[in-house]
């Protein structure tokens, strides 16, 4: 049988952002798999842009990594009670690539942040942006990570065992869905 093919997607695009953390934790878990983590920092989309340029290379790009992936993992951190803005506009400019990549694809949604409700919110109003791409979003446990930055230890493992079991849970999931 062949590998697994994971792609993490996070919605921060800092150095050591703990929902890329949070990503690299559910593909351990997962277990046996490739595991890449696309670069979505893109220009922001602007339709004159697109009409004199084209979609840029590095969009296609992820667009073809999403469809070549059996599953997807996104994280994302929650600003202003939404997702964060990088997230939000590469889901817009995959929409405007050729590659249609989300149909019925399994997908995963997650989030670390620093308020007490760990993106919850976010990633509410994240599964409400990826309802025009029809992937099979699964349903849950959700995993909201709080205080983010006290979830990680040094080697960027997650520590509280609630998040380690929910999240064990949600990736056995994810492998179900994959062997559909």
């Amino acid at each position: 049988m062949a590998t697994t093919t994971l792609l993490g997607i996070s919605g921060s695009l800092r150095k050591g952002s703990h929902n890329s953390l949070l990503l690299a934790e559910a593909a351990r878990l997962f277990g046996d798999a490739t595991y890449n983590e696309a670069d979505i920092n893109f220009p922001l989309y602007n339709g004159d842009d697109e009409e004199a340029h084209g979609v840029p290379s590095a969009v296609d790009a992820l667009a073809q990594k999403i469809s070549d992936a059996d599953a997807i993992l996104i994280s994302t951190p929650e600003y202003n009670k939404g997702p964060s803005g990088a997230l939000k506009n590469a889901l817009d400019w995959v929409s405007r690539s050729k590659v249609k990549p989300w149909g019925n694809k399994p997908v995963a949604v997650m989030s670390a942040a620093a308020g007490r409700a760990g993106g919850e919110r976010a990633q509410m109003v994240l599964r409400g942006f990826m309802v025009p791409f029809r992937p099979r979003i699964l349903q849950g446990p959700e995993i909201h990570v709080a205080a983010s930055h006290e979830a990680f230890d040094e080697n960027g493992q997650l520590t509280g065992e609630m998040y380690i079991k929910d999240l064990r849970q949600l990736m056995e999931s994810l492998r179900a869905e994959i062997n559909i």
